[in-house]
């Protein structure tokens, strides 16, 4: 690795490497047995928000069974939907963990999406039925996809409920995620039908503080299991209230959140994901249980499949180099 150079992967580029899903629901599970060891650093992400229910976070992470080291500068804004504009974007920068030296600088938006949806897989894994055959996706944006797509790796999915609350966007999923799946996708009138009778529920729409409700009480069905991407923002308290177990990625973090002011109604989480990977929390113990994920999003994830991303791409020969 020179000292005076670093490889610049743009979004293209990175997308371009071609990492499966798979390979990254087990990158995430490596770096979350370090996280459930106490082997990795990771101080709670600072965030500046110059638009209401908008964000920008600097999100820094050391794992360092793995080697890996660096920086997330990521955005959130969800009304750049409706300016054609994606609502995550930002950069991810890798230091070598021998001299500090940067010496990689890449899009983040295709790695926050994949290991987003990996997270809900991998926690999914511990805590849904090995059987589960029906998703619900709520919201059919790049979350609704990437999660489905990781789930699809995991179990033997045969069938998707989804619901957008613009028509358009749920038609458009239902197409595409259909053919690129080869499972049957089918377009529901309203949150209730996408929730009732599926095995495994994600709602993935944009995260507000204060919470609006539209997923109530009963309609998870005994047995499910739901990941809160979008944190408690489409559940209602009664039905957050019934989850047997509930699991975060990361107290500290929710705890922090919940000081600013997310998470009023939603109960204590009963695990983190690195305690289950490392067995020192029990996942699923029964049919029966309804079970939950509210994961929060940490730089570990990402720290975890940038370096590949970049040892990929070097091999491929993508990228510009950059001059220190």
């Amino acid at each position: 690795m020179s000292s005076n150079q670093l490889l610049y992967l743009s979004r293209a580029d990175v997308e371009a490497v071609g990492l499966d899903v798979k390979t990254i629901i087990n990158l995430l599970e490596e770096a979350f047995r370090a996280k459930g060891a106490g082997q990795v650093e990771m101080p709670p992400k600072p965030g500046i928000h110059t638009q209401p229910d908008a964000f920008i976070h600097a999100m820094p992470a050391y794992i360092p069974p793995m080697g890996s080291a660096g920086l997330k500068w990521v955005g959130g804004y969800p009304a750049n939907q409706e300016l054609g504009l994606p609502y995550i974007s930002g950069l991810l920068v890798l230091n070598d963990i021998e001299t500090g030296l940067p010496y990689a600088i890449m899009d983040c938006t295709w790695i926050t999406a994949f290991r987003t949806g990996a997270a809900t897989a991998l926690a999914a894994r511990y805590l849904a039925r090995p059987d589960s055959q029906t998703v619900g996706i709520l919201a059919c944006g790049v979350e609704g996809r990437t999660n489905l797509e990781a789930l699809a790796a995991l179990f033997p999915i045969q069938r998707v409920y989804a619901y957008d609350i613009r028509p358009e966007a749920q038609q458009l999923y239902v197409g595409e995620m259909s053919v690129k799946l080869g499972i049957e996708v089918i377009g529901v009138d309203n949150p209730k039908q996408a929730v009732v009778d599926s095995d495994l529920v994600v709602t993935a729409g944009p995260i507000f503080k204060r919470p609006r409700p539209s997923i109530m009480k009963d309609w998870l069905k005994p047995g499910g299991f739901a990941s809160a991407v979008d944190f408690d923002s489409y559940w209602h308290p009664d039905a957050l209230a019934q989850m047997d177990k509930l699991i975060t990625d990361d107290l500290a973090q929710f705890y922090y959140y919940k000081e600013i002011g997310y998470f009023q109604q939603t109960p204590d989480p009963y695990a983190e994901v690195g305690e289950l990977v490392v067995g020192a929390k029990m996942g699923r113990e029964s049919d029966g249980e309804r079970t939950m994920a509210i994961n929060l999003g940490l730089a570990i994830e990402d720290m975890a499949v940038a370096p590949e991303i970049y040892r990929r791409a070097k091999t491929l020969g993508l990228g510009t180099l950059l001059s220190l």
